[in-house]
């Protein structure tokens, strides 16, 4: 009979296998290298050498990523605003104000003041950066707005028929990260304009991947991963991992909870590929880990060993013996092992 310290089945929770989601029974053990002459395992399994992806498959939504919402900052009327899906790039009319543009231009920083001569910091920069690349001229580009770069800003609003007073009022610049698409417009022309009034969302202009993930499997989206994209087509696409938020949906019916989603917007660069469609459900493959050649057995040839650590039962003929061993990646209901006299091939037992 073979000889335990502990009979009977342990459940045991293995570093890293909770990451994976799993839970390993386990029988316990004494002393490493015991030997049993009988009562053989009921079933075994040979040690193999592979490679080991810790992955999830989730569905995706393609279309252009995340919204955003552009408000009015002026008072007057909304004369023109644009058509859904209407492209408009840095310099152009998001929308028009008493027939005078609100325009879009390049930057991260939101406007939030007039900008005028002796005023300094970092939205001074952008607005001046903006002008330059719009080929403007005359003034250095740097965190001071000076008189030069007040003449240049009436050169600008000669152009787009604005009154020259070299002061960019807040409201009339909109900043964005680059070009955009027109998502949803929420304003019609005629109407009151009014500061904070929603006037239109917008995106991206190029096609974007959302999915929706358990809290639990956020370890498999970080941001720039690459994550591999499967088209209605069947056509497969390298993706990268973009954006990463946390998301809480309100509860549906009476009295319902909240639930916690993490939202992940992914980019890809073959836009071609997905030109034909506007919007479509996608398969999205993340891989939070990869170990490559490396051995494994089933997660359920793992004992925990009294003394601590895991071993597994090495079946030799009608002989076994217990071999502590290492443990890596969990994934796909195997596990990494390594450990003295474990190779390709090895015969464990495996507990039923």
């Amino acid at each position: 009979m073979r000889r335990k310290v502990a009979a009977g089945v342990a459940v045991v929770v293995v570093a890293g296998a909770a990451t994976a989601g799993m839970l390993v029974f386990t029988q316990t053990r004494s002393e490493a290298g015991d030997t049993a002459a009988s009562e053989v395992p009921p079933s075994t399994a040979e040690v193999a050498r592979q490679t080991l992806n810790d992955s999830h498959d989730a569905d995706g939504e393609l279309g252009y990523g995340v919204t955003t919402t552009i408000s009015n900052r002026l008072p007057g009327t909304l004369t023109s605003v644009p058509e859904g899906d209407a492209r408009i790039a840095r310099g152009q009319s998001l929308y028009k104000v008493d027939d005078k543009p609100v325009v879009l231009m390049y930057g991260s920083m939101p406007a939030y003041r007039n900008l005028a001569d002796g005023v300094e910091g970092p939205d001074v920069r952008q607005l001046e950066e903006n002008l330059r690349d719009l080929g403007y001229t005359g003034f250095t580009v740097d965190d001071e707005y000076t008189s030069a770069t007040a003449t240049a800003v009436a050169n600008w609003q000669e152009d787009l028929g604005l009154d020259e007073t070299g002061i960019v009022e807040l409201g009339r610049v909109v900043f964005a990260d680059g070009e955009l698409r027109v998502d949803s417009v929420e304003a019609k022309a005629g109407e009151p304009a009014t500061p904070g009034q929603k006037v239109l969302t917008h995106t991206g202009v190029a096609k974007a991947i959302t999915v929706e993930l358990e809290p639990a499997d956020q370890r498999l989206a970080k941001e720039d991963t690459e994550v591999q994209v499967e088209l209605p087509d069947g056509k497969k696409i390298t993706g990268r991992v973009d954006e990463v938020s946390t998301i809480i949906q309100p509860g549906e019916g009476q009295n319902a909870e909240p639930t916690t989603k993490v939202e992940v917007i992914i980019g890809f660069d073959d836009q071609q590929a997905a030109e034909s469609y506007a919007l479509a459900s996608v398969d999205v493959t993340f891989t939070a880990d990869k170990r490559e050649n490396v051995l494994t057995v089933p997660v359920a040839a793992l004992l925990a060993l009294a003394e601590g650590g895991f071993g597994v039962e090495v079946v030799e003929g009608g002989a076994t013996r217990y071999v502590p061993v290492d443990t890596g990646l969990f994934a796909d209901g195997r596990v990494e092992i390594s450990g003295s006299g474990i190779t390709e091939g090895t015969v464990v037992g495996v507990p039923k």
